[in-house]
């Protein structure tokens, strides 16, 4: 878990890594490496249908930041068969995760997310289960039924946070507000569900000191992981609109480096990183162009920290009460 430097100082690492990266997690609980089928339930979002707004998040693409999900006209099971197809051919896996990502993947009545959710979970190649959704979409119907499914193989909640600013949250049209979010933490984690939470970098208005404030707080929460997404400004949305307008820039990669660093350093050594940078998809990336070199900055980054003898948690401090 650490090696020493040169100068005899300790640095964290999980197999290799700087961080406590997902795939190492996966490797210690199923063994083996496993790999996600991105999967879409057919769902829509309050965001969109006008129970809270018909636009959208303001980043959010029109497939619902699943855009890499798989065909929704397909049923689950043909949607993992056909994923695992292809993963098959490229390199032998055995394991894979059911992730629904399109959406809002609990707004739905119980029985269709039963239904959908169950044939995920009991396919045979699937190890666990991983739902993307807003914690405004969680009643306690949902929750019972999280809650079975948790018994059969685990199950993860993918809740879309992105900040804990209230300013910045009314600006991309988030919808909720963060007693929302503690309070379905709380709900899901009395039941032993685990907590993923998505956060982005670079959202228009926030200063870096402002992003270590929301990675302090969830420090002070009880999740297990968490996504730091690169905000991307993608065609077709309104942010777009205003980035186009001149209204906010977005990282060059060094700043982006610097800050995710940073991000890294402050956060609990226990919380799992989910994903470290993202990349949009091509056709619709509009800034920044070089977050599609997604490798690249994968391997600077990791440099970058071995350079700089840092790791995740290096300046993380238990909070009191």
């Amino acid at each position: 878990m650490s090696e020493t430097t040169a100068a005899g100082q300790s640095i964290r690492n999980w197999n290799g890594k700087p961080y406590h990266s997902l795939d190492y997690m996966l490797k210690q609980m199923f063994g083996e490496k496993v790999y996600k089928v991105t999967l879409n339930g057919g769902m829509s979002c309050p965001n969109r249908d006008g129970k809270l707004g018909s636009r959208g998040c303001i980043f959010c693409s029109a497939g619902g930041s699943g855009d890499f999900a798989a065909d929704a006209a397909l049923s689950i099971t043909d949607q993992i068969d056909s994923q695992i197809e292809m993963l098959r051919a490229k390199r032998p896996i055995h394991k894979y995760i059911a992730y629904f990502q399109a959406y809002t993947n609990t707004y739905a009545p119980v029985e269709y997310l039963r239904k959908i959710f169950t044939e995920a979970i009991r396919h045979p190649s699937v190890v666990a289960l991983s739902i993307g959704t807003r914690p405004d979409c969680i009643g306690d119907e949902v929750l019972v039924l999280l809650d079975e499914l948790n018994q059969i193989k685990p199950v993860w909640i993918e809740l879309g946070l992105q900040t804990i600013h209230e300013r910045t949250a009314a600006y991309i049209r988030r919808g909720y507000p963060l007693s929302c979010f503690e309070e379905t933490v709380h709900r899901l984690r009395s039941h032993g569900i685990q907590v993923i939470v998505h956060t982005i970098l670079g959202l228009p208005g926030e200063s870096d000191a402002d992003i270590l404030k929301t990675m302090d707080y969830l420090n002070g929460r009880d999740i297990q992981g968490i996504k730091l997404q690169l905000l991307h400004v993608l065609r077709g949305t309104d942010l777009a609109d205003d980035y186009l307008a001149g209204k906010f820039h977005v990282y060059e990669r060094e700043e982006y480096l610097n800050l995710l660093i940073e991000c890294l350093e402050h956060l609990d050594p226990s919380i799992v990183i989910h994903r470290i940078t993202g990349d949009g998809p091509a056709d619709l990336l509009i800034a920044p162009l070089w977050a599609s070199r997604k490798r690249e900055v994968l391997n600077l980054l990791h440099h970058e920290m071995k350079i700089r003898g840092s790791w995740q948690g290096r300046q993380f401090r238990h909070q009191t009460v």
